[in-house]
């Protein structure tokens, strides 16, 4: 049973002034595993004061210097890899597969700051002047709840990277996850106050770390509603934002491609994580030529997916986070077949045998009209819009017509062409042919999927002030 009642701050784990406690349930079981007594204002304040403290000396590290810490960051994360993803299947329901490679990559984001960090200029000539590259000064990094570890330790690479002491608000729903990674990251033996961590609400502590004058910048990922918030509240301060948000990523499927090999790709993106992914490609666009093929195989693949004990390696859909998350995706599939969309498969209720866990059905909608809900709105769940284009300019412009743009997806046999389709395509990033992302390339949202970019480089260059000086 777990008791989680302290933050970390200034180097170590010290109780929380706060009293509000929150219970803690597997959501395969729906039983309680244990509680988290949430910090408040005050403590967000100790731990911006400690992050204060830090600054100065963090700011002043050579490149050697941060590498090395990084490097730390990495071996104390590795070690503690099992610990991670089983603490996402107990408290996520997250499904092995996944839970795995989530606990793989939040040491690799170390591994990946540091090798971009040892090619990278921070003194830089642009015409008479020299241009420096400064650490923009303590970062409040507020991340996800269905990725704790992934989204803590990609932005705190950056900010090590950078030299900026950071303040870490994980969402109050994942407070196991959060535990078990701020004790990987303190045993890399950091200065302290080089990275402090708590959990809370966002009316008080996310409020004090997003108007606090001691934060300088902030990293948050999230919802688009909860970013704006955050957004008009760091004005007052003019503090430097990043913003990853709400997607409802298209998977485009051209009319070459191979069915075969592309829809279980396709519904493989559709259904990450459970379905709870900004990422997932949750509009899927057919050809209509093809369409009764198409649907004929979707249906097959999203049936024959396993849902149940995400402990199982053969399970590919785990429980939803919650009963909310749960009566969430219910309201979605009602209102798709209110709004005349034909259910091909899934459908409401638990699947066949689970009468315990907040486990759906993977849901596939035929006959979508982009103007439905569905395929409006973040689901974020296993429910699958299937719609219809006739060539490739209505295809991009169906993908366009929303007011996101995180990732979108090509599946085509000729590499060529499906690369002319994603270069008209309004999105952060397009996959083609594949659904792993490049964790060195530049990942974030255009229109309300957010502001800033995250990874390599350009995550780098986030928490980077430049200062120009010209000389006579």
């Amino acid at each position: 049973m777990w008791n989680i009642d302290k933050a970390y701050i200034d180097g170590a784990f010290v109780p929380v002034q706060g009293t509000e406690v929150v219970e803690i349930a597997n959501p395969a079981t729906e039983q309680r595993i244990g509680s988290a007594t949430l910090a408040n204002r005050d403590d967000a304040k100790r731990a911006i004061a400690a992050a204060q403290r830090a600054q100065p000396a963090l700011a002043a590290t050579g490149k050697a210097e941060r590498i090395e810490m990084l490097e730390r960051l990495r071996t104390a994360v590795l070690a503690r890899t099992d610990a991670i993803r089983d603490a996402t299947i107990e408290e996520y329901g997250g499904p092995l597969a996944r839970a795995q490679w989530v606990s793989d990559y939040a040491s690799q984001c170390f591994a990946n700051a540091a090798r971009t960090l040892e090619a990278f200029e921070f003194t830089r000539r642009v015409g008479d002047s020299t241009v420096t590259l400064a650490p923009v000064g303590v970062a409040g990094l507020i991340a996800p709840w269905n990725s704790v570890a992934g989204s803590v330790c990609s932005k705190l690479a950056s900010a090590i990277a950078a030299g900026c002491a950071s303040v870490i608000k994980p969402s109050e729903l994942g407070p196991i996850q959060a535990r078990v990674v701020t004790e990987a990251l303190h045993d890399a033996g950091l200065p302290a106050g080089a990275f402090n961590v708590l959990l809370g609400r966002g009316a008080d502590v996310g409020d004090e770390i997003a108007t606090h004058p001691g934060i300088a910048k902030l990293s948050f990922t999230g919802s688009t509603p909860t970013g704006k918030l955050i957004a008009r509240a760091a004005l007052d301060t003019m503090k430097r934002v990043s913003l990853a948000l709400t997607g409802k990523s298209a998977s485009i499927v051209l009319d070459d491609a191979d069915f075969a090999s592309a829809l279980p790709l396709a519904l493989n993106a559709a259904f990450m994580n459970n379905g709870q992914a900004c990422v997932a490609g949750t509009r899927l666009l057919i050809p209509r030529a093809r369409m009764p093929e198409a649907i004929e195989r979707i249906a097959a693949i999203a049936t024959a997916l396993r849902v149940g004990d995400p402990r199982d390696p053969a399970t590919a859909i785990g429980p939803l986070l919650n009963a909310a998350q749960f009566e969430r995706i219910q309201r979605f599939i009602r209102r798709g077949k209110e709004q005349g969309a034909t259910l091909v498969a899934g459908g409401e209720g638990r699947p066949e045998g689970l009468s315990r866990g907040w486990y759906v059905r993977p849901t596939v909608f035929a006959d979508v009209r982009n103007d439905m809900d569905i395929a409006r709105e973040e689901i974020f769940g296993p429910v699958l819009s299937v719609l219809g284009y006739e060539g490739e300019d209505e295809a991009v412009a169906i993908a366009n017509d929303s007011p996101y743009g995180l990732q979108a997806y090509v599946f085509s046999s000729d590499a060529q062409r499906a690369g002319r389709v994603a270069a008209r395509l309004e999105a952060g990033t397009v996959l083609v042919n594949r659904i792993a992302p490049d964790l060195l390339a530049p990942f974030g949202g255009v229109k309300q999927s957010g502001l800033g970019r995250e990874f390599g480089v350009f995550g780098l260059e986030a928490f980077l002030e430049p200062k120009t000086i010209t000389t006579a």
